[in-house]
């Protein structure tokens, strides 16, 4: 499928060729040692190091506004920074549940093979036993040494004291090397396990892309009495692309956006922006910018072997692909009040891709571009709602889409097709009668927990009983407040821009060579309704 989206499948299956930059950037697989980046779905143990706040529930209702989620948001600052020196130990850890993957050890087998993943169940078994094993033996001589060390306290004969000086001496030793051991094996452990992907929607086809299923077909293709132009030549009559200018100053697949084209960014942004935040979506525009390790967590691959992640070389830190990447990591290792979700934003930001290995006329123009503008949706919500708001953002998608006068179908995707983090994925196809096929223009994907329990993004549950707690004095009574658990986060492209202007000039050229602005979108065109030859102007 293509990549100008907030899909995760999108971003590791575009192909391609890599563009020259000006800034100091490589695709990270070369400014890296490659190492995995995926993380299991199956994690329930609590991550370690945070500290427990009463901020987290019970809030004031002064906290209690949409406007600003972050109020009541609880930071635990402990970063993973990228280390040279350790290049070969995972940057961080997920809070894996490794006993639930060996007790279900076909289910997670079978997932893996229908995502035509690289995981290896059968490694990630091997590999706990090997740890659990030795984590009994290490518990063991902890047990001895602290025998050894409540004998020490007693009265002891000088040479009784010097034999358990000694004992004490060994088991210390052999601790060390087997705790040592054990840190390694962990190692091993996360780097293999993050590789197992999310778990799968039950009603997701199986297969490639062929499998595919149409959820819906809206709208109905043009009709054209004379010959259709693609959004390439469109451009060029209507002086509204410059791509050898581009590939001089930045490299293939750069572009600059001219005239009516520049309005009809600007003015795509600042409509669905607008359509966002009425339906209540707060709107944020995000850094370009992110740590390795954040993009990891989301679930993407800087290191891989032909990344689409721009890296900085020297640094830990990338381009972001997707601005679901900072939004996800503004909630990094935060306790969420439960009476604040669902949060709902609206990002834009700018998009950085490699695009590495495609090519051809299918792909040339602004389909497969290196930088883009979009405008994203995001969702942290309650894990039982998920799945009701991935049907709201395929919803908002469809409005839009409908409103701007566009034919396209929504499919619902197949195993293969989904990104790690994906448990179910929609993409939109909207028919391009220039390139004489429907593309690619937007997808809404569900990831359940898998980015929140690598980001630790977790909310508290407001109880009946924990409510009450709060009223009563501590000293009278002590109710144990109820477990945190992670949020589930959903994303969905809302205006992917190059793709949208392919759309528009394709669908919307007149006979005579101009371009109709759709009816929507002319309140933000600066008064231009009609996009005109220039030599007819």
């Amino acid at each position: 499928m293509v990549c100008m989206l907030g899909s995760h499948q999108s971003l590791n299956n575009s192909n391609i060729g890599t563009g020259r930059m000006s800034l100091p950037l490589v695709p990270s697989s070369v400014a890296h040692n490659p190492s995995p980046v995926f993380a299991s779905q199956f994690l329930f143990r609590s991550i370690p190091n945070l500290r427990r706040r009463g901020c987290d529930v019970g809030l004031p209702k002064s906290n209690r506004f949409l406007r600003c989620p972050m109020a009541a948001l609880e930071t635990q600052h402990a970063p993973s920074p990228f280390k040279e020196e350790n290049k070969d130990r995972p940057s961080w850890r997920a809070s894996i549940d490794f006993k639930w993957i060996r007790d279900n050890k076909e289910a997670v087998a079978l997932n893996v093979h229908n995502r035509k993943s690289s995981a290896n169940v059968e490694l990630v078994v091997a590999l706990y036993d090997q740890f659990s094993n030795l984590q009994t033996e290490v518990e063991s001589l902890r047990a001895e040494r602290n025998v050894v060390a409540n004998k020490m306290k007693g009265k002891l004969d000088p040479s009784d004291r010097t034999k358990l000086i000694e004992e004490g001496k060994r088991l210390k030793d052999s601790l060390a090397a087997l705790e040592d051991d054990l840190a390694k094996l962990m190692d091993k452990l996360q780097q293999e396990a993050q590789l197992i992907p999310n778990l799968t929607h039950p009603d997701v086809p199986i297969g490639g892309e062929d499998a595919a299923s149409v959820r819906k077909m809206i709208g109905r293709k043009y009709e054209f009495q004379f010959p259709v132009k693609d959004h390439v030549e469109l451009g060029q009559e209507l002086d509204l692309f410059d791509f050898e200018s581009a590939a001089e100053v930045s490299g293939s697949k750069f572009y600059y956006l001219k005239n009516e084209a520049v309005l009809l960014e600007m003015g795509l942004i600042n409509w669905t922006l607008s359509e966002l935040t009425r339906r209540g979506y707060v709107p944020l525009s995000t850094p370009d910018i992110v740590r390795s390790s954040v993009l990891e967590k989301c679930g993407f691959q800087p290191r891989a072997e032909n990344t689409q992640v721009y890296s900085i070389n020297g640094t830990d830190q990338c381009l972001a692909g997707t601005s679901e990447i900072p939004v996800g990591g503004m909630y990094m290792d935060r306790i969420i009040a439960d009476t604040l979700l669902p949060i709902k934003h609206v990002a834009f930001s700018h998009c950085f891709r490699t695009e590495a290995g495609a090519a051809g006329y299918a792909t040339r123009g602004l389909y497969r571009v290196h930088q883009f503008s979009k405008v994203e949706m995001f969702v942290i919500c309650h894990p039982e709602e998920s799945d009701l708001f991935h049907e709201e953002l395929i919803s908002i998608e469809e409005d839009l889409f409908s409103s701007l006068g566009l034919h396209f179908k929504t499919l619902d995707m197949p195993s293969e097709d989904l990104g790690a983090p994906a448990y179910r994925k929609y993409d939109v196809e909207a028919w391009m009668p220039g390139l004489g096929r429907y593309g690619e223009i937007s997808s809404a994907s569900n990831c359940t927990d898998y980015q929140s329990r690598r980001l630790n993004i977790r909310y508290r549950p407001v109880s009946e009983e924990s409510t009450l707690s709060m009223a009563v004095k501590p000293k009278k009574r002590k109710i144990p407040l109820p477990p945190l658990q992670f949020v589930h986060t959903l994303n969905a492209t809302a205006c992917a821009v190059p793709r949208m202007i392919i759309s528009i000039l394709e669908n919307f050229q007149q006979e005579d060579g101009s371009v109709i602005v759709p009816e929507v979108l002319k309140p933000f065109m600066g008064g231009v309704e009609v996009i005109y030859p220039k030599s007819k102007q």
